[in-house]
């Protein structure tokens, strides 16, 4: 796989806004058949950082219902990042 199909967007959120101020993590959605040494790699590559550690979650799909029509949203991985000490990633600088 190619770097960019490995990742998906970066989650931008209020918990994950903080566990990049706290600890140095980001947070990505990654393509479901990437393992954690494929997303360290594509990380490193992209964004020219070292990378720590790589964490993933299967993240199940909500069950949703629109009137009496039942659906379900599609099931997705997650990818938390560790940088390496003094390593950054700025999505929005200026924003």
């Amino acid at each position: 796989m190619i770097q960019y199909d490995i990742i998906k967007r970066p989650l931008m959120t209020e918990k994950t806004t903080l566990q990049k101020e706290t600890f140095n993590q980001l947070s990505f959605e990654v393509d479901r058949r990437a393992n954690r040494v494929e997303i360290k790699r594509a990380i490193e590559k992209i964004f020219s950082v070292r990378v720590a550690t790589v964490r993933t979650i299967q993240v199940k799909g909500k069950a949703k219902q629109r009137g009496r029509i039942l659906g379900k949203r599609r099931d997705w991985k997650k990818a938390i990042v560790k940088l390496m000490p003094g390593e950054r990633i700025d999505f929005f600088e200026g924003a």
